[in-house]
């Protein structure tokens, strides 16, 4: 069996065959992109060995076209996350930075995690249909968000007495307000460019609204489950389930948890438990907050559960009150933190102080 590890560029791509029992170099090729590149690359593979698996690195806006070559011909895919080929990199015995090096690192890296842990690549679905137009919207979001800033600037320009609600240029209403009073304003550059701003704007928001219409739509007939949960709207279960492009991917239950950020068993990854915190120091997981890339979906469901116990457990807890203490620290009395009542007790004398 052979593991060929793909280096996959704009223009070429580069793979190293290695065999899967010793990690032995066998070859290398690069072939430029296209299906004639392609055709000749699954033909040197074929030569090589009958059983063979491609480990290509996850960058799939260049090594989506071979992808889906290599899965129609019934070959066996797996995506290497590229976290993993940079560990590759690292601990590499041939130095410096090559394609075929770059090749050899992701075949290697296929290796050591275990070929049967890794995700196989299948052809898209209508996964991927969610997930390009929840990047489509947001892009556009972003986009006017921009140019909605600008719009506010030259009208604060134009009107600072103006005073507008957040938002405000998103809604009809204000919108419609606005133009009115650019159209009947002198028709400076600055009012010029507003307006077209201002219709730029309008046009966003109509496309924008109309992209969520159809991503509901469209999650609603896939994972209809995931809208019923606490804490996921139509936007977080379309980005959920763009980002897993299928359960059956993964493993185990584990593995689509930690794909999903939530928190998963590490016995049931294979990985060792996280060894216990030194004395005196806090546990890792409370030292910040929950990482960038964590999905907001699992923290959103944790905090809707939490709430009304949490909120419970406060209002049972008893009060405090503080009263002060002489001879603690500086000056005339410390401060000393008693249950019971929220008062301040001032400078008292201990013994005075009961219950």
């Amino acid at each position: 069996m052979i593991v060929l590890g793909a280096d996959t560029h704009k223009r070429s791509h580069t793979i190293a065959a290695i065999a899967a029992v010793s990690g032995e170099l066998l070859g290398e090729q690069t072939v430029a992109v296209g299906r004639g590149g392609f055709g000749a690359l699954l033909q040197w593979a074929r030569t090589l060995d009958h059983e063979r698996v491609w480990a290509l690195e996850d960058c799939r806006h260049v090594s989506g076209s071979l992808e889906r070559f290599l899965i129609e011909r019934g070959e066996r895919v797996l995506r290497i996350p590229t976290h993993l080929t940079a560990k590759a990199r690292k601990s590499a015995r041939q130095r410096g930075k090559s394609d075929p090096i770059d090749a050899l690192n992701v075949a290697r890296a296929a290796l050591r995690e275990g070929l049967e842990s890794l995700p196989a690549a299948q052809l898209d679905g209508p996964e991927l249909d969610l997930r390009l137009l929840v990047d489509h919207r947001e892009r556009l979001v972003r986009h006017r968000v921009e140019l909605n800033s600008t719009l506010l600037w030259h009208l604060h320009d134009l009107w600072p007495e103006l005073e507008l609600p957040g938002g405000a240029l998103f809604s009809k209403k204000w919108s419609a307000r606005i133009g009115r009073r650019l159209a009947r304003a002198q028709q400076t550059m600055r009012v010029r460019i507003a307006r077209d701003e201002l219709r730029r704007l309008r046009e966003l928001t109509g496309t924008i609204n109309r992209l969520e219409r159809e991503i509901t739509t469209l999650v609603t007939k896939i994972a209809p489950q995931l809208l019923s949960e606490p804490g996921f709207g139509p936007l977080i279960a379309a980005k959920l389930v763009g980002e897993i492009a299928g359960a059956q991917r993964f493993a185990t239950h584990a593995k689509l948890a930690r794909a999903a950020g939530d928190r998963a068993d590490p016995s049931q990854l294979g990985q060792h438990p996280a060894p216990p915190a030194r004395p005196g120091r806090q546990p890792p997981d409370q030292r910040r907050a929950a990482p960038r890339d964590r999905h907001p979906a699992p923290a959103a469901t944790h905090r809707h559960a939490t709430t009304s116990s949490a909120a419970a457990a406060k209002a049972r807890a008893p009060a405090k009150r503080s009263v002060s203490r002489p001879g603690f620290g500086g000056g005339s009395g410390a401060r000393m933190i008693c249950p019971g009542d929220r008062r301040a007790c001032g400078d008292a004398n201990p013994s005075q102080v009961s219950g």
